[in-house]
């Protein structure tokens, strides 16, 4: 592997920074060079977050080139749209099935796409794309907060690093009393994010 491109991307209050910040654990005890840089604008006020995350031996830029990012980690639909240019068109998508409209919608100057045009404009792309509902899945732990580590878990199986080093950087990451309940969301997304076939096209989770 050259180079591995990420793209984290989402609202404020997500845990779009602490989950790219687990990746780039997770690469620097895999011993991999990573680059990183995180964009939060308005995020404090539900506004538009993204993180560029690349790894390889050797990396120059923590900047993603439109087209050539190889994993989309979207934890709400329309933020996946809005950065839908910078897929690979082989890329996996894993887009978390929510919506948050942003402060333009709920101000009342612009509306909220539909759900089907959404979709429809990310598999344009012609990326796999796994459409996870994470917040059922983060309830049935007992804790909505784990959604994004359920997230996170379902794209660690296009990533490079072993389970035990995913693990160590959650604990190093979370607080103490959240590391059991973040590994055990990490665990079940790639539990269910494995037992779903890779398709062309929009999987449903």
């Amino acid at each position: 592997m050259k180079y591995l491109n990420l793209l984290l991307t989402g609202v404020g209050g997500q845990g779009i920074i602490m989950a790219g910040n687990i990746i780039g654990e997770a690469a620097l005890a895999s011993e991999y060079d990573i680059k990183k840089t995180d964009s939060i604008g308005m995020a404090q006020r539900g506004g538009s977050v993204v993180s560029h995350i690349r790894l390889g031996r050797k990396v120059h830029s923590p900047l993603i080139r439109e087209g050539y990012a190889d994993i989309m980690l979207a934890m709400e639909k329309l933020e996946a749209a809005r950065w839908g240019n910078y897929l690979r068109s082989d890329a996996n998508v894993i887009i978390n099935d929510y919506v948050l409209p942003p402060p333009s919608v709920s101000l009342g100057s612009e509306k909220y796409p539909l759900d089907s045009e959404v979709m429809d404009f990310i598999k344009r792309r012609h990326g796999r794309i796994y459409l996870v509902n994470a917040i059922k899945y983060a309830e049935s732990l007992g804790n909505i907060r784990t959604f994004n580590i359920f997230l996170l878990g379902c794209a660690s199986l296009f990533m490079p690093f072993k389970v035990d080093i995913w693990k160590k950087a959650i604990e190093r990451c979370v607080p103490e009393k959240m590391a059991l309940i973040n590994c055990t969301a990490f665990e079940l997304g790639r539990k269910e994010l494995r037992n779903m076939r890779s398709l062309k096209g929009c999987v449903t989770l």
